[in-house]
This record gives C-alpha cells, structure tokens and sequence, in this order.
C-alpha cells in the first residue's frame, strides 16, 4: 500500500524548477538560497562515484521558511548527479503522501523520502537535517532567537548541504549492497 502511495505521489510529483514556477511570490527566497550553494570537488567526487538510480520526494512547502533552507541544497546536490529523479509535492496535494510521514504526531516539511528506482522505500528524512536541528536550538534554546526569516550562516548552510549528500550516500550505499538489486543487476 505505501509502494503504492509513494508511486503515485512521485507521478503527481514536479521537477524543482517546476516547483518553484508553480508559485512565483516564493520562488525567489528559494533561488537566493539556490544562489548560495556550492557543490565541493570532494562531495561531486562522491556524488561520480553513485552507479544505482534513486528517486528522492521531498513533500514540502512552498511558504515553508524551514523548506527554503533545505530543497535548494538538495536540489544542487541532485542537479550534480545524474542518478538522482529529485521531485517535489505540495504537502496539500492530493497524491501528497504526508499522512504515512507524519514526524513527532505533525505534518511537518520538509520530508524526502528516498527511494529506489523500482519505488521502494529506501529511507526517509525530515524535517530538519541534524546540521539544521543544532543551530536552531542553539538559537532557540539559547540566550537569543533569530527573527523568521533570518538568513542562513554559511557555516550552516554547508553543513545542511553536507548532512543531506551524507544521506544521499547512505542511501547509495544502501541500495549498492541491497541483495534484490544486486541479483536484478547481476553485481
């Protein structure tokens, strides 16, 4: 059922561009953030290195401000490699499957689900990655809050690009090592 759940929702789902084009009033805050991601020689290097296809869904938000700072590096990371169908899915749209991916009782975004080519699950993360959750307590548990909409450091901002290829990885890795697939590709 959730094979199934996942497939339909990656068939309704949109390219990252067509995501952004799709809502106009936020699109720039995503492309300034888009702006400011760079893929290291190291991290292509890894991202050279994948030989199994993977899908990723990212269940978001467009108005989500958690959403801006996580798609546009894993957009760029996908962008960098040719083994990865990113798409996105409005967490209101009807194929969204959200209800399966609820996190801590909430319909929190961003959510990637990562899958293998044929459309199993594979892993899932959201809605922050581990990068992201620290600087925000810092933040937020600490003796200062920053505004909504504060920008993203850039020492945050790499870190957030490298907990989400160190998923990618994981997952690659994951899927390199899966005996289904590797009796499917004879490796």
């Amino acid at each position: 059922m959730l094979t199934q759940a996942l497939s339909a929702a990656f068939a309704a789902a949109v390219s990252y561009e067509a995501y952004l084009d799709a809502s106009p009033t936020q699109a720039d805050d995503w492309r300034t953030v888009g702006e400011r991601v760079a893929i290291t020689p190291q991290q292509q290097a890894v991202l050279d290195g994948f030989v199994r296809d993977m899908r990723i869904l990212v269940i978001s938000g467009s108005w989500c401000g958690d959403c801006v700072r996580q798609g546009p590096p894993l957009a760029a990371i996908c962008g960098a490699c040719p083994r990865i169908d990113l798409r996105f899915i409005d967490r209101d749209h009807p194929a969204s499957p959200i209800d399966h991916f609820n996190i801590n009782a909430g319909a929190r975004v961003p959510v990637a689900i990562f899958m293998a080519e044929d459309g199993e699950l594979v892993s899932s993360l959201g809605d922050k990655t581990l990068s992201y959750y620290r600087w925000v307590a810092a933040q937020q548990l600490g003796s200062a809050c920053p505004l909504p909409g504060a920008p993203t450091p850039e020492d945050v901002l790499a870190s957030i690009i490298q907990d989400w290829l160190n998923e990618c990885e994981r997952v690659q890795i994951l899927l390199r090592l899966s005996t289904r697939l590797r009796a499917i590709h004879e490796d």
